[in-house]
């Protein structure tokens, strides 16, 4: 019997790949970021950034302080940081020391950062965020009026980016992409009589496959990092990077008919050979994967029976031969495409579920390494 946690296999030479695939894309025209918040979506920030860095990527985006200090810790200082969670009072500081630079989304945040600088006489870089039609983070089109007309008195404001982000980018026929394309040329024409310098940016992974028109200077990739369909109903074009094994703990055979699990809401009849595995909500193998996930049990399809419970889930193992000491959720069959399809959920649900309690082994030019 197998008592170990599951196997969550990373390949970080697929990661790279994708990333080299989608920056050979913009042809030099535009720099390719990497977005490797959440712990790069759960698979491990500090390998996946030391990958893409030495593959020629040299920005990075974060999602908080917290995130952006721990990567500070291992890439090289050349490397560019962005936290998309601005700056947060008295957190000023801790972004200058670390050479960090924060996307400021509010006129606030703007000017709070403006009275640390002031207070420093000197112009720590930033980025600022305007909101084309997401109502998420970013400055409303008032606050941007606003900004305009104090910028050019604010000598010590030294916005390096000016950014924005799609909501549709992966419905490539929807109306509000030409929409925001539209409102933030306005705007890059705009700010740019201010800063002529400055550096512009809109498509996520999706919005890079719009065209070269959303490209501008920088384009920001999380999903297509990891695998995930930046067309979806289209041929995925990125490699998976992931696989997921859940070690066997006990194999029974029911001697008659008999319920399986919590509450009772599944039966099998005598003779049902069942697999409980190590691996439950708590480890990701949740709504996510389906209320019935689906498997690979030695290249046969096999399906869990019963509620999911928070270690382990069960699966009906009758149509395998032998006994298997694992059971793949995440393969190169059951990919993260072919799971969002399946069971209407997103692939970034899906990764940054995956609990802390795996083997995580990460490849990278067939070498493995836990």
């Amino acid at each position: 019997m197998i008592s170990s946690t599951g196997v969550l296999t990373i390949d970080l030479s697929a990661i790279q790949s994708n990333w080299l695939q989608v920056a050979a894309m913009l042809n030099g025209r535009a720099e390719c970021a990497a977005v490797v918040k959440a712990d790069a979506y759960s698979v491990g920030a500090g390998e996946v950034a030391a990958a893409l860095y030495a593959s020629g990527c040299r920005s990075f985006y974060l999602a908080t302080l917290h995130e952006a200090k721990q990567l500070r810790q291992v890439l090289p200082q050349d490397t560019i940081l962005y936290v998309l969670g601005g700056v947060r009072e008295g957190t000023e500081a801790a972004l200058v020391e670390l050479n960090l630079i924060p996307v400021l989304y509010s006129l606030p945040t703007i000017n709070r950062w403006l009275d640390f600088c002031q207070s420093r006489e000197q112009a720590f870089p930033c980025a600022i965020k305007l909101d084309t039609g997401m109502a998420r983070l970013g400055l409303t089109e008032g606050e941007f009026v606003k900004l305009l007309a104090i910028a050019p008195d604010s000598p010590l404001l030294n916005p390096v980016l000016f950014m924005s982000h799609l909501a549709c980018a992966d419905e490539a026929a929807h109306p509000l992409n030409d929409d925001q394309l539209k409102r933030f040329s306005s705007a890059v024409t705009k700010i740019k009589t201010i800063f002529p310098k400055i550096k512009t940016s809109l498509a996520n992974s999706s919005g890079t496959f719009l065209g070269e028109a959303y490209h501008f200077d920088m384009v920001r990739i999380g999903a297509a990092l990891y695998g995930i369909n930046p067309q979806p109903g289209s041929i995925n074009p990125l490699q998976n990077v992931i696989d997921l094994k859940l070690p066997v703990l006990q194999i029974r055979e029911t001697e008659q008919p008999s319920s399986v699990g919590y509450g009772a809401t599944a039966s099998v009849k005598a003779g049902t050979r069942l697999a409980v595995v190590a691996g439950g909500y708590a480890d990701g193998i949740n709504r996510s994967l389906g209320s019935a996930p689906e498997g690979r049990a030695a290249g046969v399809e096999v399906r869990a029976v019963g509620r999911l419970s928070m270690d382990s889930c069960i699966f009906d193992i009758t149509s395998v031969e032998g006994d298997p000491a694992y059971i793949d959720v995440i393969n190169h069959e059951l990919t993260l495409d072919y799971l969002m399809s399946v069971n209407k959920t997103l692939g970034y649900e899906v990764l940054t579920s995956l609990g802390r309690r795996y083997q995580r082994r990460y490849i990278s030019s067939g070498t493995n390494n836990e």
